[in-house]
């Protein structure tokens, strides 16, 4: 037997009736013959992380745009959290772990630079173009929508990284209200709200925004008072509660303390508090930077130009929204900002 056969048939002795083993994949678009080392699932993680898309992450904001600090998170140190807390759950779970991870690292590859500043400026786009008369539009831009399509299309030079359907699955089901079909899916589904709701507390006290006190004492009993121990509680509270269920969440009390404190970062971290101040001016830029290639499309790089009016749009939002914020800066610098005259 090769490895691949070897880790097969490990899953299939080892892992819960209730896991997604990678044997029993709906498999890929394009037919690939398997390698010998690795599953089909831990093939397609590293398939994401070996991609151009994955590693621009570490320049996208996840909530505080360029941050002066080297401890606030970015989209990929958010990614990786995701994944670390994805493994533990399914690992714990006797679900597939290879699977949970592979969905986790590529969940936000087609998040857009500022975070959902950036998505909200391309939906904004989008209205203002309709506004004007254009058709054939899509219907908005969503961040889990752009990651299938980054992972099915716009990675290794257009022919897309052709993943299992089960991590496309979970990529573009990670949130919104329709669950991923597999339990591994749903589990990077609640790890990435665990994540983001204790790291943007972190970041937030960090910033000043608020006080560990702030957070109501009812949240603090159940869960902690410090980031660590709060994932610890929630992990903990989630493995035992779905323990051989073929559903993936907390108990009942814990899952409305959880979303009481998601709502607490709404109302004062993601809505109109200092970490907010500049998100009109990264919207300005990103819609500055839309026009201009829609009025100039021979500025566009090769790969993204199009005689297609109504495919140009989208491939304009597609070079967009793979930019990183440093890069959509610079653009921004050199074609709006006028350059100092050297003598």
């Amino acid at each position: 037997m090769v490895p691949r056969e070897i880790f097969e048939e490990r899953e299939v002795q080892t892992l819960s009736k209730l896991a997604m083993r990678s044997i029993d994949s709906q498999g890929r678009a394009k037919p690939l013959q398997p390698c010998p080392l690795r599953t089909c699932y831990q093939r397609d993680r590293d398939r994401i992380i070996h991609s151009k898309a994955f590693r621009r992450l570490v320049n996208k904001t996840q909530v505080f745009l360029s941050p002066e600090g080297d401890h606030y998170r970015n989209r990929l140190t958010h990614t990786i959290e995701v994944s670390q807390i994805s493994r533990i759950i399914a690992r714990a779970l006797a679900l597939n772990e290879d699977l949970a991870e592979a969905i986790a690292l590529g969940h936000d590859l087609g998040h857009t630079p500022f975070g959902h500043v950036g998505e909200e400026a391309i939906n904004e786009i989008f209205q203002e173009l309709k506004a004007g008369g254009a058709d054939n539009l899509p219907d908005g831009f969503n961040h889990n929508e752009q990651s299938l399509r980054v992972i099915d299309i716009l990675e290794y030079g257009g022919k897309g990284l052709n993943l299992t359907w089960e991590v496309r699955d979970g990529i573009l089901h990670h949130t919104g209200e329709k669950d991923p079909r597999t339990l591994e899916g749903r589990i990077v589904k609640i790890s990435d709200r665990i994540a983001y709701i204790n790291h943007d507390i972190d970041d937030a006290v960090r910033a000043g925004i608020l006080k560990t006190d702030d957070i109501d004492k009812e949240s603090i009993e159940l869960f902690g008072r410090y980031s660590g121990v709060r994932i610890n509680a929630m992990v903990c509270n989630l493995v035992e509660y779905s323990r051989d269920k073929n559903t993936i969440s907390m108990s009942p009390d814990l899952m409305k303390a959880m979303h009481e404190l998601r709502e607490f970062l709404f109302a004062r971290v993601y809505r109109g508090s200092a970490a907010k101040s500049e998100n009109e001016k990264a919207k300005n830029v990103l819609k500055s930077l839309y026009f201009l290639f829609l009025d100039k499309p021979e500025l566009l790089p090769e790969e993204f130009r199009t005689e297609e009016s109504g495919t140009r749009v989208v491939r304009i939002c597609d070079y967009i929204a793979g930019m990183t914020d440093r890069y959509a800066i610079k653009m921004y610098e050199e074609h709006f900002v006028p350059k100092v005259w050297m003598v």
